[in-house]
């Protein structure tokens, strides 16, 4: 598909809905619209970058993963004028004079094949690692199977393993992915494989989906942490949360590794996410989300980025689905800005 001018192909006459849309939201994939409105790829060098994976070529019941990153970077429209309500970035108390999208920088959707996971992997995971090298990444998915990659490259980065905090309904542990080797749910599992990841920094959370005993138990037994979405039933706000967020702050510092988040948005029940390909009734509220993403994102962790994958738009009703993800992204983007201007601070008195 090639590139062309929007405004130049359909004649001033023709003034139907779909030329209006093609100029405010592009074609297909050529879409201009940026997560926050922030600046394109073609400006200067900013803290932070955000870039799309639309791919859901390694699905296993529904498809539509793919529109995820266009979903995502509309929704997030309705936070480009705003502060967010904990972090005024804005405010002295945390001496950051800024707004989250003048720190980021959208690189639009990565160009890769739609041929084979294989091949998607392969052109991904460059482009990764080069974006990496220089920004403080937020990927937006795409299904799971992207994460891999991204860990993969943000392996080569840093140099070491891992700590990881994972948001999902499954526990992405099987082995093999219904007779192939590989798949949106078998990323966790290959990531142990490989060295990627620091086992005992592992903390999985909203994990309540049906599966095997041993799949399920599988993070607990090498040593890392499950918090299954049964536990955290009844637990609201900061302080019912206080105790979950401790844990999972002191396992991932006692990981002594780089933290990567990957919050799949079906760890949300379908109530408040039903936009995604593999929902699970009995799942965590968005206001459980974003608490522990508030407590725990604002923290002197060594986070290095995130993603937010399964946000399949051709499911949702009402945009609830992608505005919860824009939501997510952009509270863990302003609990880092508000954490990087803590550090400052701090330096300074």
């Amino acid at each position: 598909m090639c590139a062309f001018n929007r405004a130049s192909v359909l004649p001033n006459s023709f003034t139907s809905p779909l030329k209006i849309i093609m100029a405010q939201h592009g074609f297909a994939f050529l879409a201009q619209q940026r997560f926050l409105g922030a600046a394109s790829a073609s400006g200067g060098a900013t803290p932070f970058g955000v870039a799309g994976v639309a791919w859901d070529g390694a699905t296993t019941n529904r498809p539509g993963a793919r529109f995820g990153p266009a979903a995502i970077r509309q929704a997030s429209a309705m936070l480009c004028d705003a502060t967010h309500p904990l972090f005024d970035l804005a405010s002295a108390e945390h001496g950051v004079a800024t707004s989250p999208s003048a720190d980021l920088q959208d690189h639009g959707d990565l160009h890769l094949p739609n041929t084979s996971l294989v091949a998607m992997r392969a052109a991904l995971e460059p482009q990764a690692e080069a974006l990496m090298r220089s920004q403080h990444m937020l990927w937006l998915g795409g299904d799971h199977s992207i994460t891999l990659s991204l860990l993969r490259a943000a392996r080569k980065v840093h140099g070491q393993p891992l700590a990881v905090l994972h948001f999902d309904a499954h526990c992405d542990i099987w082995a093999d992915h219904f007779g192939e080797p590989s798949g949106h749910g078998t990323w966790v599992y290959e990531a142990v494989q490989e060295g990627l990841v620091v086992p005992q920094g592992f903390v999985q959370v909203g994990i309540r989906s049906a599966g095997e005993r041993e799949a399920r138990e599988y993070v607990n037994a090498i040593g890392g942490r499950v918090f299954t979405a049964r536990a955290l039933r009844g637990l609201d706000g900061a302080a019912q949360l206080a105790g979950v967020v401790r844990d999972i702050a002191q396992r991932l510092q006692a990981a002594a590794a780089p933290v990567y988040l990957t919050l799949d948005i079906d760890c949300l029940d379908p109530a408040f996410a039903p936009g995604t390909g593999t929902p699970e009734p009995g799942g965590l509220s968005t206001s459980q989300v974003l608490t522990l993403l508030e407590e725990l994102c604002v923290l002197p962790l060594p986070l290095i980025g995130m993603d937010c994958v399964e946000v399949a738009p051709p499911y949702d009703h009402a945009e609830l689905t992608s505005n919860a993800a824009a939501v997510c992204v952009w509270t863990y983007l302003c609990a880092r800005l508000a954490a990087a201007g803590h550090a400052a601070a701090a330096a300074k008195s």
